[in-house]
């Protein structure tokens, strides 16, 4: 019975619980595998970049609309597509290198976003907006997070060998053509940002802007330690993306703490146990590894 009480009976007695594990475990399904990717494709910084790109767009349709889902999202996707678009065009414009513009663009929409709406908001509506209200979540932002994750899921399983081929060989992707003067690898690296944009938008009406990456990223860097191939990769990164959802909301009604941070610290936890104890890679299997070939 206490057992019980402690695991399951907050989700049971409680709308506000099953309506915040919904939008998360939505969140680890569709970003897990994007995290994944982030990973494999050398991008892990991006995501946080991108993170923080939405931060104006919101901010503005926050200006003109307040706390409204439908101008937030609208901002927060256009302003974080043109961030990449343009970090695109200054690095291939220069010679600085993609992820040196991304870091750029980010501290600017960073700085911009605070500043649009500490000009309208007060205090606790720049915390909604940074750290989200993962409690709060009413039926229309879990219903855009859910779709979110459901076309995501779709459209990687389209795009998911070119996305693979692209980590792998970029250039084979350039050789076969396809797409006229585009090429098949921009249309793959497009969609893939896209996806990567639409689903920081969603989750930050749950987790806001700053935290929202975590939940992306710390299951896939975690995942890396326990599976070499892609689809292991990321079907673990769901698995710890649930259970840092889970035990991070569980902390959260227990002991009061703030939702989105035990969340995300939850999520550190898995990738510290996954560096010390992980099956490849891990401080415990190079520590078995040393010892195999000393004797």
């Amino acid at each position: 019975m206490m057992l019980y009480d402690a695991l399951i009976a907050p989700f049971v007695e409680y709308g506000f619980m099953r309506r915040a594990l919904a939008g998360c475990l939505a969140l680890s399904f569709g970003g897990g595998p994007l995290g994944v990717l982030l990973v494999l494709r050398r991008m892990s910084l991006m995501g946080d970049a991108l993170a923080h790109a939405i931060l104006p767009g919101a901010a503005i349709g926050f200006l003109v609309a307040g706390l409204s889902l439908v101008a937030m999202t609208i901002g927060g996707v256009a302003t974080g597509l043109a961030v990449a678009v343009l970090a695109g065009l200054v690095s291939r414009a220069t010679p600085l290198r993609e992820d040196a513009s991304f870091a750029a663009f980010y501290l600017i929409s960073l700085g911009l976003g605070v500043l649009i709406v500490s000009m309208r908001g007060s205090s606790v509506d720049l915390l909604h907006v940074l750290f989200g209200s993962v409690l709060a979540l009413d039926d229309a932002a879990l219903l855009l997070i859910v779709s979110i994750s459901t076309v995501t899921l779709i459209v990687l399983a389209i795009i998911y060998r070119p996305l693979i081929i692209e980590c792998l060989d970029p250039g084979f992707l350039r050789a076969v053509g396809g797409f006229g003067p585009v090429g098949l690898g921009s249309v793959v690296h497009v969609t893939f940002i896209a996806l990567v944009v639409f689903n920081l938008v969603g989750g930050f009406q749950a987790l806001g802007t700053l935290m929202v990456v975590g939940l992306i990223m710390l299951p896939a860097v975690a995942a890396r330690f326990w599976f070499q191939s892609a689809p292991g990769q990321m079907a673990i990164a769901i698995v710890f993306g649930i259970v840092a959802s889970v035990a991070g909301l569980l902390a959260s009604y227990h002991w009061h703490a703030p939702a989105s941070s035990a969340i995300i610290l939850a999520a550190g936890g898995l990738y510290i146990l996954s560096v010390v104890a992980g099956r490849f890679d891990s401080l415990a299997a190079s520590l078995i590894t040393l010892r195999h070939r000393a004797g």
